[in-house]
């Protein structure tokens, strides 16, 4: 009966550790950078576009920006909660000067972004400003 016992609470144990084992996976999982996925800015769309800008960020960091009216690339950096963005080459294409000063503010704000933290489905950049975006999953 004691033998019994004992081994009824070391299975309990080990399903214990098991069951805490599993649980801190998906929690690990959902801390980790989205790297190579789109992520689309939380905002609004802007009156009379159907436009919302978006990353897509690659497996080395390499970045493919989709701004209000313009596009380009950059790369980003990332180490433990930090980040760093910087812009490359972006297409200037024809644009209203309300979308023009939009691409300048957000160009802006990504470049002084230091940190960055992550909930589900949602990654928000910290810096001079805060910008939330959602990580395309279909």
């Amino acid at each position: 009966m004691v033998s019994m016992r004992r081994g009824l609470n070391g299975g309990i144990a080990a399903l214990a550790l098991v069951a805490a084992a599993l649980g801190a996976g998906p929690a690990r999982a959902e801390e980790e950078f989205p790297f190579g996925f789109v992520m689309t800015l939380d905002a609004a769309r802007m009156p009379g576009s159907k436009r919302i800008p978006s990353i897509e960020v690659g497996d080395n960091g390499e970045v493919i920006l989709e701004l209000w009216c313009d596009g380009g690339k950059g790369q980003f950096s990332v180490a433990g909660n930090t980040i760093v963005f910087v812009p490359g080459a972006m297409e200037n294409r024809t644009c209203t000067p309300e979308r023009a000063q939009a691409d300048k503010d957000l160009l802006a704000a990504l470049g002084d972004m230091t940190g960055w933290r992550r909930h589900g489905d949602e990654v928000t950049f910290t810096g001079s400003k805060s910008l939330r975006f959602v990580i395309n999953s279909n």
